[in-house]
């Protein structure tokens, strides 16, 4: 029965976005271990305070990371 623990910072995602990230983590789940397993298959996603996260010696916030994506977007 795996557990698969995703931590990502408050407020980045919205609801349908995490309901995503469950649904895809789940189906790659499956595709590596097979459909019997999809029932048991757990997915948890930790969502850690803002501030409470740090890279570089900065804690990040969710307008940070936000910011960050819009930084990849514009550079693809």
């Amino acid at each position: 029965m795996p557990l698969v623990t995703i931590d990502v910072i408050k407020d980045v995602f919205t609801a349908e976005q995490k309901q995503d990230i469950v649904k895809k983590v789940t189906d790659t789940m499956v595709g590596i271990e097979g459909e019997a397993l999809r029932q048991v298959t757990w997915v948890r996603i930790n969502e850690i305070e803002q501030g409470d996260w740090g890279i570089g010696g900065h804690c990040l916030t969710a307008a940070d990371v936000h910011a960050m994506a819009n930084q990849t977007d514009t550079a693809a």
